[in-house]
């Protein structure tokens, strides 16, 4: 079961810290961020992929789920 990370209503690079404090916290773990804004969705697929991860991300209302996977 993914870690679930909610940074809606944070502004960047919030967004980015949190993930990257989670993924240094558990690398091999699914992790499921919610987040309210696109810039933060650019950013957060930015750093995960550079890192070595897969993101799938979903959107809803103008709110997005980023799946992130190793």
């Amino acid at each position: 079961m993914p870690n679930i990370l909610d940074a809606r209503g944070r502004s960047c690079p919030e967004p980015v810290i949190i993930t990257e404090n989670a993924i240094k916290s558990n690398p091999n773990s699914s992790l499921k961020v919610l987040v309210d804004s696109y810039a933060a969705v650019e950013n957060i697929t930015r750093f995960v992929t550079k890192k070595g991860y897969n993101v799938n991300i979903e959107e809803n209302n103008h709110e997005f789920t980023l799946n992130i996977k190793k």
